[in-house]
């Protein structure tokens, strides 16, 4: 019985470390694009694979009539900690993002299409969503020009096997 109740001993092994990260944008807001561009950049600089993929309003984040002039979502924003009657009030979606972005560039956090460049070009892949893609009927042309390629959700998978999936 005494066998029964004992704790068995863990398993010493070394700590395993990441070597591959598979990263999903599906917010197009400020505060929704950020994180995976910052998360992306911070493994590139650990010498992780990183790949993103855009889907939904996340490809706002990487398409070129829309990634310069993303804005910080104030309606329905419960981190704003203020009632949603003001995020409605016209202007201050722009000022909550002015005031963003100044805060950023204080601390050397670079505009969305900087930002986009500077992932892409430290050997991230950017990806497109294909069903997101076809249902608001756009094309490789549409997108900025680090884009990858445009695949589908299968193939995404394929693309993060053994990598950790963060969903951003």
């Amino acid at each position: 019985m005494t066998e029964l109740l004992e704790r068995p001993q863990a398993a010493t092994t070394e700590p395993q470390t990441v070597e591959k990260v598979a990263i999903v944008i599906s917010k197009g807001s400020l505060e929704g694009v950020y994180p995976g561009l910052i998360m992306a950049n911070g493994a590139r600089m650990e010498g992780i694979e990183a790949d993103l993929f855009f889907t939904f309003f996340g490809l706002d984040a990487i398409r070129k009539d829309r990634y310069a002039n993303i804005k910080v979502a104030t309606v329905g924003n419960p981190a704003m900690h203020l009632p949603t009657c003001l995020g409605a009030i016209p202007g201050f979606s722009a000022l909550a993002t002015r005031m963003m972005k100044r805060q950023m560039e204080k601390i050397d956090i670079p505009p969305i299409p900087e930002f986009v460049e500077l992932v892409a070009d430290s050997g991230a892949h950017l990806y497109a969503c294909k069903a997101t893609v076809d249902m608001f009927g756009l094309t490789l042309d549409d997108f900025v020009p680090q884009v990858d390629e445009i695949i589908s959700v299968g193939e995404f998978y394929e693309k993060a096997a053994g990598g950790q999936i963060i969903f951003t």
